[in-house]
C-alpha cells in the first residue's frame, strides 16, 4: 500500500511540474512573427553562414597575415557557402585590422542587415 502511495505521489508531482512547465513556456511565447517559422529558419541560416565566414576569416589571417574578401575565402576553399541566402546577400569589407561580413535583405521585412565583425558577436538592425 506504501507503494502505491509513493506512486500517486510521483504521479501528482510530475503532473504539477508539466503544468507550471506548460505556462511558463506559454509566457514566453514569441515577441515577432519573424521568430517562428520559415522565416526564422532563414535568419538562423544567415547567422550560421555569417559565423562560418567570420571563423574563415580567423583561419586565413592566421595563415596569410590579413583579412580576405569573400571571393578570396571562397577560391581560396576557406568556405564553401554561397555569396546568398535569399533574401539575403552576403558582402565582407576587410581592413587591416578588423572584417565585417554582412548580410543585407533584397526585399522588405526584417532585419535589414544582419553582421559579425572580428569579435565574433552576430548583431542586426531592427
Amino acid at each position: 500500500m506504501g507503494r502505491a502511495f509513493g506512486f500517486v505521489g510521483v504521479v501528482a508531482t510530475l503532473a504539477i511540474g508539466m503544468y507550471i512547465y506548460s505556462l511558463q513556456i506559454k509566457a514566453m511565447g514569441p515577441t515577432t512573427t519573424a521568430e517562428t517559422g520559415p522565416e526564422a529558419a532563414t535568419i538562423a541560416g544567415v547567422k550560421n553562414d555569417l559565423l562560418a565566414i567570420a571563423n574563415a576569416e580567423r583561419g586565413y589571417i592566421g595563415i596569410e597575415g590579413r583579412y580576405a574578401s569573400l571571393e578570396e575565402l571562397t577560391s581560396g576553399n576557406y568556405i564553401t557557402i554561397q555569396h546568398e541566402r535569399a533574401p539575403y546577400i552576403y558582402d565582407v569589407e576587410v581592413s587591416p585590422g578588423s572584417f565585417r561580413a554582412t548580410a543585407t535583405r533584397t526585399t522588405k521585412g526584417a532585419p535589414a542587415q544582419i553582421w559579425v565583425t572580428e569579435s565574433m558577436e552576430v548583431q542586426s538592425t531592427n
